[in-house]
Protein backbone atom coordinates (compact mmCIF):
# COMPACT_ATOMS: atom_id res chain seq x y z
CA UNK A 1 0.00 0.00 0.00
CA UNK A 2 1.69 2.92 -1.21
CA UNK A 3 -0.01 6.15 0.87
CA UNK A 4 -1.87 5.06 3.62
CA UNK A 5 -3.73 8.39 4.13
CA UNK A 6 -3.87 9.20 0.36
CA UNK A 7 -7.82 9.18 0.53
CA UNK A 8 -7.52 11.41 3.52
CA UNK A 9 -5.35 13.98 2.18
CA UNK A 10 -6.34 14.32 -1.46
CA UNK A 11 -9.82 15.26 -2.56
CA UNK A 12 -11.51 13.15 -5.67
CA UNK A 13 -10.65 15.19 -8.95
CA UNK A 14 -12.45 13.86 -12.57
CA UNK A 15 -10.80 14.70 -16.15
CA UNK A 16 -11.86 18.24 -17.08
CA UNK A 17 -14.58 18.03 -19.63
CA UNK A 18 -14.88 20.90 -22.30
CA UNK A 19 -17.90 23.13 -21.81
CA UNK A 20 -21.14 21.69 -23.41
CA UNK A 21 -21.84 24.50 -26.08
CA UNK A 22 -17.78 24.22 -26.86
CA UNK A 23 -17.97 20.38 -27.11
CA UNK A 24 -21.03 20.23 -29.56
CA UNK A 25 -19.46 21.35 -31.96
CA UNK A 26 -17.41 18.46 -32.92
CA UNK A 27 -17.66 14.85 -32.55
CA UNK A 28 -14.79 14.32 -30.65
CA UNK A 29 -13.64 12.72 -27.13
CA UNK A 30 -14.08 15.80 -24.55
CA UNK A 31 -12.47 14.72 -21.98
CA UNK A 32 -8.34 16.06 -21.43
CA UNK A 33 -5.98 13.83 -19.14
CA UNK A 34 -4.61 15.28 -15.72
CA UNK A 35 -0.80 15.98 -15.30
CA UNK A 36 1.15 12.46 -14.15
CA UNK A 37 1.37 13.96 -10.92
CA UNK A 38 -2.11 14.86 -9.98
CA UNK A 39 -3.16 11.08 -11.47
CA UNK A 40 -0.97 9.64 -9.10
CA UNK A 41 -2.41 11.71 -6.87
CA UNK A 42 -5.95 10.46 -7.50
CA UNK A 43 -4.22 6.51 -7.53
CA UNK A 44 -3.09 7.55 -3.85
CA UNK A 45 -6.57 7.54 -2.39
CA UNK A 46 -7.19 4.01 -3.40
CA UNK A 47 -6.76 2.80 0.62
CA UNK A 48 -5.92 -0.95 -0.59
CA UNK A 49 -9.27 -1.75 2.24
CA UNK A 50 -9.39 -5.28 3.68
CA UNK A 51 -12.13 -6.16 1.36
CA UNK A 52 -12.36 -4.33 -2.00
CA UNK A 53 -15.65 -4.59 -3.19
CA UNK A 54 -14.25 -2.87 -6.17
CA UNK A 55 -13.39 -6.28 -7.87
CA UNK A 56 -16.01 -8.24 -6.51
CA UNK A 57 -18.93 -8.37 -9.92
CA UNK A 58 -21.36 -9.87 -7.33
CA UNK A 59 -25.13 -9.51 -8.01
CA UNK A 60 -26.82 -7.91 -5.14
CA UNK A 61 -30.51 -7.22 -5.41
CA UNK A 62 -30.12 -7.76 -8.77
CA UNK A 63 -27.93 -5.53 -9.73
CA UNK A 64 -23.74 -6.24 -10.11
CA UNK A 65 -21.11 -4.44 -7.56
CA UNK A 66 -17.82 -4.17 -8.48
CA UNK A 67 -16.00 -5.22 -11.62
CA UNK A 68 -17.29 -8.41 -13.35
CA UNK A 69 -13.69 -8.75 -14.82
CA UNK A 70 -12.44 -9.18 -11.36
CA UNK A 71 -10.22 -6.40 -12.37
CA UNK A 72 -7.16 -6.42 -9.75
CA UNK A 73 -7.97 -2.41 -8.62
CA UNK A 74 -5.97 -2.02 -5.80
CA UNK A 75 -2.77 -3.27 -7.12
CA UNK A 76 -2.73 -1.45 -10.36
CA UNK A 77 -3.53 1.33 -8.19
CA UNK A 78 -1.15 1.42 -6.13
CA UNK A 79 1.78 0.51 -9.14
CA UNK A 80 0.30 3.95 -10.96
CA UNK A 81 0.53 5.72 -7.29
CA UNK A 82 4.38 4.39 -7.33
CA UNK A 83 4.82 5.37 -11.18
CA UNK A 84 5.72 1.36 -11.64
CA UNK A 85 3.56 2.16 -14.87
CA UNK A 86 5.01 -0.81 -16.71
CA UNK A 87 3.52 -3.39 -14.11
CA UNK A 88 0.39 -1.10 -13.35
CA UNK A 89 -0.49 -2.75 -17.26
CA UNK A 90 0.86 -6.13 -17.06
CA UNK A 91 -1.64 -6.51 -13.75
CA UNK A 92 -4.44 -4.33 -15.48
CA UNK A 93 -4.25 -6.88 -18.91
CA UNK A 94 -4.61 -9.92 -16.77
CA UNK A 95 -8.23 -9.82 -15.67
CA UNK A 96 -9.30 -6.88 -18.96
CA UNK A 97 -8.50 -7.99 -22.62
CA UNK A 98 -10.03 -4.30 -23.72
CA UNK A 99 -8.98 -1.45 -20.58
CA UNK A 100 -9.05 1.38 -23.93
CA UNK A 101 -12.82 0.44 -24.13
CA UNK A 102 -14.24 0.16 -20.81
CA UNK A 103 -12.18 3.08 -19.51
CA UNK A 104 -14.50 4.99 -22.02
CA UNK A 105 -17.85 3.45 -21.64
CA UNK A 106 -18.34 1.59 -19.05
CA UNK A 107 -20.53 3.14 -16.09
CA UNK A 108 -17.79 2.32 -13.67
CA UNK A 109 -19.31 -0.42 -11.27
CA UNK A 110 -16.12 -0.19 -9.51
CA UNK A 111 -16.46 3.21 -8.31
CA UNK A 112 -19.95 2.48 -7.16
CA UNK A 113 -18.75 -0.15 -4.79
CA UNK A 114 -15.33 1.95 -3.84
CA UNK A 115 -14.83 1.42 -0.26
CA UNK A 116 -14.00 5.28 -0.48
CA UNK A 117 -17.43 6.23 -1.44
CA UNK A 118 -19.22 5.09 1.85
CA UNK A 119 -18.50 8.19 3.14
CA UNK A 120 -16.17 10.65 0.43
CA UNK A 121 -15.97 10.26 -3.19
CA UNK A 122 -14.77 7.16 -4.68
CA UNK A 123 -11.69 6.57 -6.43
CA UNK A 124 -11.43 7.54 -10.22
CA UNK A 125 -10.72 3.95 -11.05
CA UNK A 126 -12.29 4.78 -14.80
CA UNK A 127 -9.98 7.48 -15.22
CA UNK A 128 -7.16 5.63 -13.59
CA UNK A 129 -7.46 2.58 -16.16
CA UNK A 130 -7.77 4.60 -19.00
CA UNK A 131 -4.16 6.34 -17.94
CA UNK A 132 -2.68 2.81 -17.71
CA UNK A 133 -3.52 1.81 -20.94
CA UNK A 134 -2.80 4.55 -22.63
CA UNK A 135 0.51 4.82 -21.28
CA UNK A 136 1.39 1.80 -22.58
CA UNK A 137 0.43 2.17 -26.14
CA UNK A 138 2.47 5.56 -26.04
CA UNK A 139 5.29 3.78 -24.76
CA UNK A 140 5.42 0.68 -26.85
CA UNK A 141 4.02 -1.84 -24.33
CA UNK A 142 1.50 -2.34 -26.67
CA UNK A 143 2.77 -4.28 -29.41
CA UNK A 144 1.90 -7.51 -30.90
CA UNK A 145 3.29 -10.86 -28.64
CA UNK A 146 2.09 -13.25 -31.13
CA UNK A 147 1.56 -17.03 -29.75
CA UNK A 148 4.81 -19.10 -30.16
CA UNK A 149 3.00 -22.80 -30.64
CA UNK A 150 -0.26 -23.21 -32.27
CA UNK A 151 -2.13 -25.77 -31.82
CA UNK A 152 -3.90 -26.69 -35.27
CA UNK A 153 -7.36 -25.93 -33.73
CA UNK A 154 -9.65 -23.65 -35.91
CA UNK A 155 -12.15 -21.81 -33.87
CA UNK A 156 -15.15 -19.05 -35.80
CA UNK A 157 -16.35 -16.13 -33.84
CA UNK A 158 -19.60 -14.81 -35.08
CA UNK A 159 -19.68 -11.44 -34.01
CA UNK A 160 -17.12 -8.79 -33.02
CA UNK A 161 -18.54 -7.23 -30.36
CA UNK A 162 -16.86 -7.23 -26.63
CA UNK A 163 -17.53 -10.85 -25.76
CA UNK A 164 -16.63 -11.97 -29.64
CA UNK A 165 -13.27 -9.73 -29.45
CA UNK A 166 -12.44 -11.47 -25.71
CA UNK A 167 -13.36 -14.56 -26.89
CA UNK A 168 -11.10 -14.37 -30.05
CA UNK A 169 -8.34 -12.87 -28.57
CA UNK A 170 -8.11 -15.15 -25.55
CA UNK A 171 -8.23 -18.72 -27.77
CA UNK A 172 -5.69 -16.68 -30.03
CA UNK A 173 -3.37 -16.39 -27.10
CA UNK A 174 -3.53 -19.88 -26.76
CA UNK A 175 -2.50 -21.06 -29.83
CA UNK A 176 -5.90 -21.89 -32.01
CA UNK A 177 -6.60 -20.01 -35.36
CA UNK A 178 -9.50 -17.64 -34.60
CA UNK A 179 -11.68 -16.13 -37.08
CA UNK A 180 -14.07 -12.99 -36.61
CA UNK A 181 -16.83 -13.19 -39.00
CA UNK A 182 -18.60 -9.56 -38.63
CA UNK A 183 -21.95 -8.50 -41.04
CA UNK A 184 -21.10 -4.72 -40.94
CA UNK A 185 -18.52 -3.17 -42.55
CA UNK A 186 -16.44 -2.55 -39.52
CA UNK A 187 -15.71 -4.70 -36.54
CA UNK A 188 -16.79 -3.90 -33.23
CA UNK A 189 -20.72 -4.14 -33.04
CA UNK A 190 -22.28 -1.69 -30.91
CA UNK A 191 -18.68 -0.47 -29.62
CA UNK A 192 -18.41 0.64 -33.50
CA UNK A 193 -22.17 1.76 -34.60
CA UNK A 194 -24.01 1.89 -31.47
CA UNK A 195 -21.89 4.23 -28.91
CA UNK A 196 -21.09 7.38 -30.94
CA UNK A 197 -17.50 8.78 -31.18
CA UNK A 198 -17.46 11.53 -28.63
CA UNK A 199 -18.00 8.35 -26.26
CA UNK A 200 -15.54 5.98 -27.81
CA UNK A 201 -13.44 7.51 -31.05
CA UNK A 202 -12.91 4.80 -33.24
CA UNK A 203 -9.30 5.09 -33.88
CA UNK A 204 -9.41 3.30 -30.85
CA UNK A 205 -11.04 -0.22 -32.04
CA UNK A 206 -9.02 0.12 -35.47
CA UNK A 207 -5.84 0.39 -32.96
CA UNK A 208 -6.94 -2.53 -31.41
CA UNK A 209 -8.00 -4.34 -34.34
CA UNK A 210 -4.29 -3.96 -35.69
CA UNK A 211 -2.59 -5.84 -33.01
CA UNK A 212 -4.97 -8.69 -32.83
CA UNK A 213 -4.42 -8.75 -36.65
CA UNK A 214 -0.86 -9.14 -36.20
CA UNK A 215 -1.06 -11.64 -33.59
CA UNK A 216 -3.36 -13.61 -35.55
CA UNK A 217 -6.46 -13.07 -35.67
CA UNK A 218 -8.70 -12.94 -38.65
CA UNK A 219 -11.57 -10.51 -39.39
CA UNK A 220 -13.99 -11.03 -42.54
CA UNK A 221 -16.17 -7.86 -42.40
CA UNK A 222 -19.93 -7.70 -44.69
CA UNK A 223 -20.21 -11.66 -43.66
CA UNK A 224 -24.06 -11.99 -42.51
CA UNK A 225 -23.77 -15.56 -41.32
CA UNK A 226 -27.23 -17.09 -41.67
CA UNK A 227 -27.34 -14.97 -44.92
CA UNK A 228 -24.15 -14.51 -47.08
CA UNK A 229 -22.10 -17.11 -45.37
CA UNK A 230 -23.96 -20.71 -44.66
CA UNK A 231 -23.76 -21.75 -40.95
CA UNK A 232 -23.23 -25.24 -42.27
CA UNK A 233 -19.76 -24.32 -43.94
CA UNK A 234 -18.50 -23.21 -40.64
CA UNK A 235 -19.51 -26.12 -39.04
CA UNK A 236 -17.43 -28.08 -41.67
CA UNK A 237 -14.26 -25.86 -41.88
CA UNK A 238 -13.99 -24.66 -37.90
CA UNK A 239 -13.55 -27.02 -35.07
CA UNK A 240 -15.94 -24.86 -32.77
CA UNK A 241 -18.33 -22.16 -33.45
CA UNK A 242 -18.87 -19.65 -31.14
CA UNK A 243 -21.94 -17.24 -31.65
CA UNK A 244 -21.76 -13.67 -30.13
CA UNK A 245 -24.33 -11.89 -32.04
CA UNK A 246 -25.48 -9.80 -29.58
CA UNK A 247 -29.37 -8.80 -28.39
CA UNK A 248 -30.01 -7.72 -31.60
CA UNK A 249 -33.98 -7.03 -31.76
CA UNK A 250 -34.93 -3.51 -30.60
CA UNK A 251 -37.74 -3.21 -28.07
CA UNK A 252 -40.90 -1.44 -30.59
CA UNK A 253 -43.36 1.24 -29.56
CA UNK A 254 -46.73 -0.72 -30.95
CA UNK A 255 -49.05 2.83 -30.54
CA UNK A 256 -51.16 4.07 -32.94
CA UNK A 257 -49.92 5.53 -35.42
CA UNK A 258 -46.84 3.57 -35.54
CA UNK A 259 -46.15 4.16 -39.24
CA UNK A 260 -45.89 7.48 -39.51
CA UNK A 261 -42.57 8.70 -41.14
CA UNK A 262 -39.72 9.54 -38.99
CA UNK A 263 -39.94 7.28 -36.58
CA UNK A 264 -36.10 5.39 -36.00
CA UNK A 265 -34.53 2.98 -34.17
CA UNK A 266 -32.04 4.38 -31.53
CA UNK A 267 -29.70 1.94 -32.66
CA UNK A 268 -30.12 3.02 -36.67
CA UNK A 269 -29.58 6.70 -35.98
CA UNK A 270 -26.68 5.95 -33.99
CA UNK A 271 -25.19 3.69 -36.91
CA UNK A 272 -26.35 6.28 -39.50
CA UNK A 273 -24.86 9.21 -37.57
CA UNK A 274 -21.50 7.77 -36.90
CA UNK A 275 -20.89 6.36 -40.64
CA UNK A 276 -21.30 10.09 -41.72
CA UNK A 277 -18.98 11.58 -38.79
CA UNK A 278 -16.53 8.89 -40.20
CA UNK A 279 -16.68 8.86 -43.98
CA UNK A 280 -19.06 11.99 -44.22
CA UNK A 281 -21.84 9.77 -46.35
CA UNK A 282 -24.79 10.32 -46.22
CA UNK A 283 -26.52 7.62 -47.44
CA UNK A 284 -29.18 7.23 -45.08
CA UNK A 285 -28.43 9.60 -42.94
CA UNK A 286 -30.54 11.19 -40.41
CA UNK A 287 -30.00 14.91 -40.23
CA UNK A 288 -31.69 16.57 -37.18
CA UNK A 289 -30.58 20.27 -38.19
CA UNK A 290 -33.70 22.40 -37.53
CA UNK A 291 -35.70 19.09 -36.03
CA UNK A 292 -37.73 18.72 -33.32
CA UNK A 293 -36.85 15.53 -31.49
CA UNK A 294 -37.75 12.73 -29.21
CA UNK A 295 -35.89 10.23 -28.36
CA UNK A 296 -38.25 7.37 -25.93
CA UNK A 297 -36.45 5.53 -23.30
CA UNK A 298 -34.19 7.04 -20.45
CA UNK A 299 -30.94 4.49 -20.17
CA UNK A 300 -27.55 5.61 -21.77
CA UNK A 301 -28.33 5.00 -25.42
CA UNK A 302 -31.44 7.61 -25.50
CA UNK A 303 -28.42 9.78 -23.79
CA UNK A 304 -26.30 9.41 -26.95
CA UNK A 305 -29.39 9.95 -28.80
CA UNK A 306 -29.97 12.98 -26.78
CA UNK A 307 -26.17 14.25 -27.14
CA UNK A 308 -25.94 13.06 -31.15
CA UNK A 309 -29.22 15.34 -31.86
CA UNK A 310 -27.88 18.26 -30.54
CA UNK A 311 -24.97 17.75 -31.96
CA UNK A 312 -26.74 17.89 -35.15
CA UNK A 313 -28.45 21.28 -34.87
CA UNK A 314 -31.95 19.75 -33.60
CA UNK A 315 -34.42 22.72 -33.13
CA UNK A 316 -35.74 20.93 -29.84
CA UNK A 317 -35.08 17.73 -27.82
CA UNK A 318 -37.73 15.56 -25.60
CA UNK A 319 -36.41 12.59 -23.72
CA UNK A 320 -39.52 10.41 -22.64
CA UNK A 321 -38.78 8.03 -19.82
CA UNK A 322 -41.35 6.11 -18.26
CA UNK A 323 -40.35 5.67 -14.68
CA UNK A 324 -39.99 8.39 -11.84
CA UNK A 325 -37.12 10.59 -11.80
CA UNK A 326 -35.06 8.71 -9.27
CA UNK A 327 -33.57 10.56 -6.02
CA UNK A 328 -30.67 12.17 -5.78
CA UNK A 329 -29.04 10.66 -3.71
CA UNK A 330 -29.16 7.07 -2.04
CA UNK A 331 -32.25 5.90 -0.51
CA UNK A 332 -32.12 4.04 2.66
CA UNK A 333 -33.54 0.67 0.40
CA UNK A 334 -30.38 1.16 -1.26
CA UNK A 335 -27.46 1.20 0.65
CA UNK A 336 -23.90 0.71 -0.12
CA UNK A 337 -22.45 -1.30 -2.47
CA UNK A 338 -25.15 -1.78 -3.85
CA UNK A 339 -25.32 0.23 -7.36
CA UNK A 340 -26.67 3.64 -6.24
CA UNK A 341 -30.31 3.81 -8.04
CA UNK A 342 -29.70 7.79 -8.10
CA UNK A 343 -30.41 10.51 -10.64
CA UNK A 344 -27.59 11.06 -12.80
CA UNK A 345 -27.46 13.91 -15.46
CA UNK A 346 -25.59 13.00 -18.09
CA UNK A 347 -23.46 14.49 -20.92
CA UNK A 348 -26.20 14.70 -23.53
CA UNK A 349 -28.44 15.86 -20.76
CA UNK A 350 -26.17 18.65 -19.80
CA UNK A 351 -25.57 19.27 -23.20
CA UNK A 352 -29.76 19.78 -23.83
CA UNK A 353 -29.96 22.06 -20.88
CA UNK A 354 -27.20 24.25 -21.93
CA UNK A 355 -28.49 24.51 -25.59
CA UNK A 356 -32.28 24.42 -24.50
CA UNK A 357 -32.34 26.08 -21.09
CA UNK A 358 -34.21 23.36 -19.21
CA UNK A 359 -34.02 19.45 -19.22
CA UNK A 360 -35.11 17.48 -21.59
CA UNK A 361 -36.12 14.48 -19.57
CA UNK A 362 -40.22 13.89 -19.33
CA UNK A 363 -40.55 11.71 -16.59
CA UNK A 364 -43.55 9.06 -15.91
CA UNK A 365 -44.70 9.34 -19.75
CA UNK A 366 -45.21 7.05 -22.62
CA UNK A 367 -46.18 7.38 -26.57
CA UNK A 368 -50.49 7.48 -26.73
CA UNK A 369 -50.56 8.17 -30.37
CA UNK A 370 -48.22 8.86 -33.29
CA UNK A 371 -49.66 11.85 -35.48
CA UNK A 372 -48.90 12.46 -38.82
CA UNK A 373 -49.69 15.46 -41.51
CA UNK A 374 -51.76 14.45 -45.22
CA UNK A 375 -48.22 13.15 -46.83
CA UNK A 376 -47.85 10.71 -43.64
CA UNK A 377 -44.79 12.14 -42.05
CA UNK A 378 -44.99 12.56 -38.43
CA UNK A 379 -45.54 16.02 -36.77
CA UNK A 380 -46.84 15.60 -33.48
CA UNK A 381 -46.43 12.63 -30.50
CA UNK A 382 -49.22 12.26 -27.66
CA UNK A 383 -48.09 11.63 -24.81
CA UNK A 384 -50.08 9.85 -21.35
CA UNK A 385 -48.88 10.79 -18.38
CA UNK A 386 -48.00 7.35 -15.71
CA UNK A 387 -48.17 6.93 -12.14
CA UNK A 388 -46.89 3.53 -10.10
CA UNK A 389 -49.50 1.65 -8.68
CA UNK A 390 -49.07 -1.77 -7.04
CA UNK A 391 -50.66 -5.17 -8.59
CA UNK A 392 -52.84 -6.92 -5.60
CA UNK A 393 -52.12 -10.06 -6.90
CA UNK A 394 -48.29 -9.99 -7.36
CA UNK A 395 -46.95 -7.08 -5.28
CA UNK A 396 -45.15 -5.68 -8.16
CA UNK A 397 -45.17 -2.45 -8.88
CA UNK A 398 -46.69 -1.20 -12.31
CA UNK A 399 -47.04 1.73 -14.38
CA UNK A 400 -50.00 2.60 -15.43
CA UNK A 401 -51.78 5.87 -17.36
CA UNK A 402 -53.27 8.60 -15.47
CA UNK A 403 -56.68 9.12 -16.96
CA UNK A 404 -57.30 12.25 -19.13
CA UNK A 405 -53.95 12.96 -18.50
CA UNK A 406 -52.92 12.89 -22.60
CA UNK A 407 -51.08 16.10 -23.63
CA UNK A 408 -48.76 16.47 -27.10
CA UNK A 409 -45.49 18.00 -28.21
CA UNK A 410 -44.12 18.14 -31.84
CA UNK A 411 -42.16 16.20 -33.07
CA UNK A 412 -40.40 15.38 -36.88
CA UNK A 413 -38.42 12.79 -35.86
CA UNK A 414 -38.80 9.89 -32.75
CA UNK A 415 -35.70 8.06 -31.95
CA UNK A 416 -37.07 4.75 -30.17
CA UNK A 417 -34.11 3.83 -27.02
CA UNK A 418 -36.35 1.01 -24.78
CA UNK A 419 -33.68 -1.72 -25.21
CA UNK A 420 -33.15 -5.23 -26.73
CA UNK A 421 -35.35 -8.11 -26.96
CA UNK A 422 -33.09 -10.93 -27.96
CA UNK A 423 -31.36 -13.05 -30.47
CA UNK A 424 -32.70 -12.50 -34.12
CA UNK A 425 -34.28 -15.50 -35.40
CA UNK A 426 -32.52 -16.07 -38.51
CA UNK A 427 -28.95 -16.99 -36.44
CA UNK A 428 -30.58 -19.10 -34.22
CA UNK A 429 -32.27 -20.92 -37.09
CA UNK A 430 -29.27 -21.09 -39.49
CA UNK A 431 -27.54 -23.26 -36.35
CA UNK A 432 -30.40 -24.96 -34.71
CA UNK A 433 -29.79 -23.93 -31.59
CA UNK A 434 -32.44 -23.83 -28.30
CA UNK A 435 -33.78 -20.40 -27.31
CA UNK A 436 -35.20 -20.06 -23.71
CA UNK A 437 -38.01 -17.94 -22.54
CA UNK A 438 -36.97 -14.51 -23.40
CA UNK A 439 -35.32 -15.58 -26.67
CA UNK A 440 -31.93 -15.39 -25.83
CA UNK A 441 -29.47 -18.88 -26.73
CA UNK A 442 -30.29 -21.61 -23.74
CA UNK A 443 -27.23 -23.23 -22.46
CA UNK A 444 -26.94 -24.97 -18.79
CA UNK A 445 -26.64 -23.43 -15.95
CA UNK A 446 -22.58 -22.40 -16.01
CA UNK A 447 -21.88 -23.49 -19.34
CA UNK A 448 -21.87 -22.13 -22.98
CA UNK A 449 -22.78 -24.94 -24.82
CA UNK A 450 -25.71 -24.70 -26.85
CA UNK A 451 -28.07 -27.81 -27.91
CA UNK A 452 -25.73 -27.47 -30.85
CA UNK A 453 -23.10 -29.81 -31.17
CA UNK A 454 -19.29 -27.65 -32.05
CA UNK A 455 -21.60 -24.67 -31.25
CA UNK A 456 -20.97 -21.80 -28.18
CA UNK A 457 -22.49 -18.54 -27.66
CA UNK A 458 -21.60 -15.74 -25.02
CA UNK A 459 -22.37 -12.29 -24.53
CA UNK A 460 -25.71 -10.21 -25.02
CA UNK A 461 -26.88 -13.27 -27.35
CA UNK A 462 -26.49 -15.75 -23.99
CA UNK A 463 -27.07 -13.48 -20.93
CA UNK A 464 -29.58 -10.72 -22.84
CA UNK A 465 -28.89 -6.97 -23.31
CA UNK A 466 -26.06 -6.08 -21.06
CA UNK A 467 -23.09 -3.89 -20.36
CA UNK A 468 -19.37 -4.34 -22.18
CA UNK A 469 -17.65 -5.57 -19.14
CA UNK A 470 -20.30 -8.51 -19.20
CA UNK A 471 -19.61 -8.95 -23.06
CA UNK A 472 -15.60 -9.33 -21.78
CA UNK A 473 -16.26 -11.51 -19.07
CA UNK A 474 -19.24 -14.14 -20.69
CA UNK A 475 -16.03 -14.34 -23.60
CA UNK A 476 -13.14 -15.37 -21.72
CA UNK A 477 -15.44 -17.48 -19.94
CA UNK A 478 -16.55 -19.23 -23.37
CA UNK A 479 -12.64 -19.60 -24.64
CA UNK A 480 -11.61 -21.21 -21.40
CA UNK A 481 -14.67 -23.67 -22.16
CA UNK A 482 -13.93 -24.19 -25.65
CA UNK A 483 -10.22 -24.37 -25.37
CA UNK A 484 -11.35 -27.40 -22.78
CA UNK A 485 -13.38 -29.12 -25.69
CA UNK A 486 -10.26 -29.06 -27.98
CA UNK A 487 -7.81 -29.81 -25.79
CA UNK A 488 -9.00 -31.89 -23.13
CA UNK A 489 -8.14 -29.24 -20.24
CA UNK A 490 -7.42 -25.53 -20.39
CA UNK A 491 -4.66 -22.95 -18.84
CA UNK A 492 -6.70 -19.95 -19.80
CA UNK A 493 -7.26 -17.59 -16.71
Amino acid sequence: MGKPTGFLEYDRKDNIASLPLERIKNFDEFHVPMSEKSRKEQAARCMDCGVPFCQSGMMLHGMASGCPLNNLVPEWNDLLYRGNMEKALQMLRQTNNFPEFTSRVCPALCEAACTCGLNDSPVTCKANENAIIEYGYANGLMEADPPKVRTGKKVAVVGSGPSGLAAADQLNKRGHEVTVYERNDHIGGLLMYGIPNMKLEKWVIDRKQKVMEEEGVKFIVNADVGKKVKAEDLLKAYDRVILCCGASNPRDINAKGREAKGIYFAVDFLMRSTKHVLSGSKDGWIDTKGKNVVVIGGGDTGNDCVGTAVRQGAKSVVQVEMMPKLPDERAMDNPWPEWPRVCKTDYGQEEAIAVYGKDPRIYQATVKEFIADKNGALKKVKLVKLEPKKDPKTGRMNMEEVAGSEFEIPADYVLIAAGFLGTQDYIAKAFQVKLDGRTNVATEAGSYKTSADKVFTAGDMHRGQSLVVWGIQEGRQVAKEVDESLMGYTNLP
